[in-house]
């Protein structure tokens, strides 16, 4: 019977990777696959044989006092286990809206240009570089489209053709993910609760991976984009304008233009709390670009505004977090049937990991199953359970595809959607450059994840 329900839940699977590839809403998606795997895997202990159930005494339960309780830990604990990653994301969509407000992140945009001059190639290593630090504290669709709509007309006003200006700025956007505390907060509880492994933290990742990876993407991205610009021709004869405002338009004291990156250092430094990272680099920004200067009412009023403004950013992250641990919740009751089907062909060794996740990068795409925004974290949890990896090696290994490939590269990601809306460039035309740099760039991070978290590398942990 053990192989039956595993087979049903394989099939399953497979269907929840064509629903995301599809561009369904994952909040739902994930809801109904979440109450098929507890229903099949419960049902199947009625019929699974003994020695399947002595081995798997996460299956065993005592009468309804026991399924209830594990329907609890389902619907109920783990989705409150995720309150501190809800929190990190609505403090760092606030703080991206302090930034764009206060005219911080458009001049800090405006003033790269002017270093940059009038020599493209020397332009675009300068915005991907500041538009990398920009995105290791700020995040989400609101922000990545404010700065987008100041970097991409002035590339292409340089006579950047628009698709290598578009895959420029999405991967550079995609590289200072990798450092993003949200981000990363959001990643590790796929892995792990947020009290659980205490060591693993940002400053811990980032000295032993996150800097590589960053730096790897981010210097792929540019030599690429020179290889691409230096075989096309040169187009001034793109007519879109920028969203013209106060804040796009406003020069923030120079002073002001290193508050981005304070809540990441401190956080990699010091280890100091990423929402208090946000709340002191946040208001200073207020004050400091004279945003404080009315009545105690209005401040209070505009605080709010901006609050308001960032969750409506992140609602729908929100909402797909919500669901997204009772699935990783129930995937340990899912995983001992897989391994039963699974067991004997999953990669059980770092350097074949590597190989095949590199191999498969491309399944990274339209929310497929690499990525821990689309179906991804049914992979995880099958990858956990036939063999024991650590969570430092497991994190990178489906952040490449997540990060990578679905952020920097896949058009179901919804600032890439905007971009093209935007731009007018062909998907087809994206994807071309984007898919390049996404196997580039992921083979050396796997090199990279192998060398730092694998076999020795995963011994530095402690």
């Amino acid at each position: 019977m053990e192989y039956v329900v595993g087979i049903i839940l394989l099939l399953s699977f497979f269907g929840l990777a064509y629903y995301c590839i599809k561009g369904h809403n994952l909040m739902i998606g994930f809801l109904v696959i979440t109450i098929l795997w507890t229903v099949l895997p419960l049902l199947g202990t009625v019929f699974a044989s003994a020695s399947f159930l002595e081995a798997n005494p996460i299956l065993q339960y005592e009468g309804s006092k026991g399924l209830i309780k594990i329907l609890n830990s389902i619907y109920q604990s783990a989705p409150e286990g995720w309150g501190t990653t809800l929190v990190n994301v609505c403090w760092g969509a606030w703080f991206g809206r302090v930034l764009m407000d206060t005219g911080i992140a458009s001049t800090l945009i405006r003033k790269t240009v002017e270093l940059g001059g009038d020599k493209p190639m020397v332009t675009i290593t300068l915005l991907n570089i500041v538009t990398a630090l920009i995105f290791t504290a700020m995040t989400g669709a609101g922000p990545v489209i404010a700065i987008g709509v100041i970097v991409l007309p002035i590339l292409m006003s340089l006579g950047v053709p628009k698709a290598i200006a578009m895959f420029s700025f999405m991967g550079s956007v995609a590289a200072g993910i990798y450092l993003n505390p949200v981000n990363f907060a959001q990643y590790r509880a796929f892995f792990i609760q947020p009290d659980e492994m205490p060591d693993f933290t940002l400053g811990w990742y980032a000295a032993h991976w996150g800097y590589a990876a960053l730096i790897i993407m981010l210097v792929a991205t540019t030599l690429l984009a020179a290889i691409y610009l230096k075989k096309s021709k040169t187009s001034h004869a793109w007519a879109a304008q920028s969203r013209s405002g106060a804040s796009e338009q406003r020069n923030a004291p120079i002073y002001t233009l290193i508050l981005p990156i304070v809540p990441v250092v401190l956080k990699i430094w010091l280890d100091f709390s990423v929402i208090g990272g946000f709340v002191i680099a946040g208001f200073l920004a207020l004050f400091l670009c004279g945003r404080m200067k009315g009545t105690f009412k209005e401040n209070c009023q505009l605080v709010n505004k901006l609050y308001y403004d960032g969750v409506v950013d992140t609602a729908p992250l929100v909402g797909f977090l919500l669901t997204l641990p009772m699935f990783n919740s129930v995937a340990s009751y899912a995983s001992p049937y897989f391994k039963v089907i699974l067991g004997g062909v999953m990669p059980k060794n770092e350097l074949v990991v590597c190989i095949v996740f590199a191999v498969l990068l491309c399944m990274g795409l339209f929310r497929g199953p690499m990525t821990l925004v689309g179906c991804g974290a049914a992979t995880l949890g099958v990858l956990s359970n036939v063999a024991s990896f650590s969570v430092p090696f497991l994190y990178a290994v489906f952040a490449i595809p997540t990060i990578t490939v679905n952020i920097g590269s896949c058009i179901t990601q919804s600032w890439v959607a905007w971009g093209l809306a935007y731009t007018k460039v062909e998907s087809k035309d994206f994807l071309k450059l984007s898919i390049p740099n996404a196997y580039l760039t992921g083979v050396l991070q796997y090199a990279a994840t192998l060398i730092f978290l694998g076999g020795l590398g995963a011994a530095w942990f402690i």
